[in-house]
């Protein structure tokens, strides 16, 4: 959530076809939104919104909503503290990718650096994740 859909502006963008392989994204800001797409409350109450926990959820969900061989969840805080949500650590990010025909979920933790924007932020981040998908499709 916090790229705001960023990941898949960037392949949607560049690839003609990109309907083929991307057919599903979300971008929910919210707790409510998360749960009402399959996040278990528990787990935000027991680890926070922004944990690996839960973009291990976010990313099966996914996979499982859209019927997917995969699944990216990314959750984190990379602008204002969000008050909503207590206990978060701002510039971390958590993200997930899961493999549904192995079972598999890799998840990751980035810090960002305080002197990058927050459009930088979301450039590394979504980086990162493609790079780790790509390795995982290896």
């Amino acid at each position: 959530s916090c790229t705001g859909g960023f990941l898949a502006s960037k392949i949607t963008d560049n690839e003609s076809g990109s309907s083929e392989i991307f057919k599903f994204g979300l971008v929910t800001y919210s707790n409510e939104f998360k749960i009402k797409n399959g996040i278990n409350p528990d787990t935000i109450e027991k680890y926070t919104v922004y944990s690996n926990e839960v973009s291990i959820e976010m990313a099966k969900q996914a996979s499982n909503i859209a019927d997917s061989n995969w699944g990216i969840g990314i959750t984190g805080q990379i602008g204002k503290i969000d008050l909503e949500n207590p206990g978060s650590k701002p510039n971390i990010v958590y993200y997930s990718i899961f493999n549904k025909d192995n079972d598999v979920c890799n998840s990751y933790e980035i810090h960002c650096d305080d002197d990058f924007t927050k459009k930088e932020k979301k450039e590394i981040i979504v980086l990162e994740v493609m790079q780790n998908f790509l390795n995982m499709l290896k």
